[in-house]
């Protein structure tokens, strides 16, 4: 298997400006090709540093992939460094990258000021990829100093991730790899570790060049990714859907989807297979539900509306729940969960509805600690409610309590379409 290391370049990293997810997209995309990622690496604006870095990492492996460093101005050195580490005698003007300087600087209405033009230029032993986002180039450096290949990407996150589909191109048509396949299955409802017990005879079992992966996300519960490696592809393909079908069968409800997805995701095609559309009454969640279902393609399809009810006059004045409810039961309760979906299901004539009340944080209050949430879902069939309580802070409550009502709303939609 050929290895990768990747090497993100600038000071602004370092000192936590900027948080780094080039290197997670370009892992992503490396390890799909079946290529091994050693090493990640995070390096300031040091021309000593970074030149000792990249020639240690082109001698143990066959690539190398830098993001940074590449901008107009003076501390962006990385170019110059590429030039010296390859041994480059000069620089030189690529035509097609300063065609593409010219067209973004017109677009922006800006003059071409000649720190602009010179973004254009690279050492002359490298090869260029346009890059069609920005007015930095993609470089390209083969066998550098006798080691592997160096590919040079801009830092800028749109422009990096831009990039990837024509460097894994490149590197594909010029490195012999190995072929590699994942599946995934999407699980919601149970903890990674409850996760790992429950399916652990079935994880042993798995044969040698199989890998089962955990990935774990707050919004999309556990992604579990099957790997392999080599072999005839419709064979292999074939003996990973048997095992992911004993895996499907073990875990039942707790899977949400048979492919890499999100909860809205899977809400949505449900609500669009069977004609039905959805509302949403938001307390604790503040809009989050509304934006996650939003977020999808096509949505206005099944979603009509939400309201976010954070003050209990618009409970009461817009979603129609009742004072005596909130009087004797507290607004984060069953009954004015289930109050708040069939009061925004009423307003909105939506066939069904999801609703929130909580407590997100900082305090809880004397009958619920901090973290605790009702979901309320109503629809043709009536009405149900669930009582969720984590214990994390404020912003990752929100997002699980969003996420738990979307499960929620999937499993009473699976039940009754």
């Amino acid at each position: 298997m050929i290895d990768a290391c990747i090497c993100t370049i600038g000071d602004e990293i370092l000192i936590g400006q900027v948080v780094d997810t080039n290197s997670s997209h370009l892992a992503l995309a490396l390890e799909e090709a079946g290529i091994h990622v050693k090493r990640m690496i995070s390096l300031g604006d040091d021309k000593t540093e970074i030149a000792t870095i990249l020639s240690r990492e082109l001698s143990q492996n066959a690539l190398v992939i830098s993001t940074g460093g590449l901008g107009p101005t003076k501390d962006d050195i990385t170019k110059a460094v590429l030039g010296e580490i390859s041994g480059a005698k000069g620089m030189v003007t690529h035509p097609g990258q300063l065609e593409m300087v010219h067209k973004i600087l017109r677009n922006r209405g800006l003059d071409a000021l000649p720190s602009n033009l010179a973004q254009a230029e690279v050492p002359d032993t490298a090869e260029v990829i346009v890059n069609q986002l920005g007015t930095a180039p993609i470089m390209v450096f083969r066998n550098v100093q006798g080691g592997g290949t160096l590919y040079a990407l801009p830092g800028v996150p749109h422009e990096a991730v831009g990039a990837i589909p024509a460097v894994m191109d490149d590197i594909c048509s010029h490195q012999p790899l190995d072929s590699i396949r994942h599946r995934n299955i999407m699980v919601y409802g149970i903890a990674e570790s409850a996760l790992s017990e429950k399916i652990a005879p079935w994880e042993d079992a798995l044969p040698a060049d199989m890998h089962l992966a955990y990935l774990p996300n707050p919004l999309t519960g556990i992604r579990l990714r099957l790997s392999i490696y080599g072999g005839n592809a419709q064979e292999q393909e074939a003996r990973m859907e048997a095992q992911l079908e004993q895996l499907k069968a073990l875990l039942g409800p707790l899977v949400y989807a048979p492919k890499d997805s999100d909860l809205e995701t899977t809400v949505g095609e449900l609500l669009k297979a069977a004609g039905k559309t959805l509302s949403a009454a938001e307390s604790c969640t503040g809009g989050e539900i509304a934006h996650l279902i939003t977020s999808v393609p096509g949505s206005s399809a099944y979603f009509l509306g939400s309201v976010t009810s954070y003050a209990v006059s618009v409970k009461e004045k817009v979603l129609g729940v009742s004072p005596d409810i909130i009087r004797e039961k507290g607004v984060v309760s069953s009954e004015v969960a289930a109050a708040m979906a069939e009061g925004v299901r009423r307003v909105t004539g939506s066939d069904y509805a999801v609703s929130t009340t909580g407590l997100a944080g900082p305090a809880g209050d004397e009958f619920n600690p901090v973290g605790t949430v009702w979901i309320g879902v109503a629809g043709p069939k009536g009405t149900r409610t669930v009582r969720y309580c984590y214990k994390n802070d404020r912003k990752r409550n929100i997002e699980r309590f969003a996420a738990s009502a979307l499960n929620f709303l999937r499993l009473t939609l699976q039940e009754e379409l």
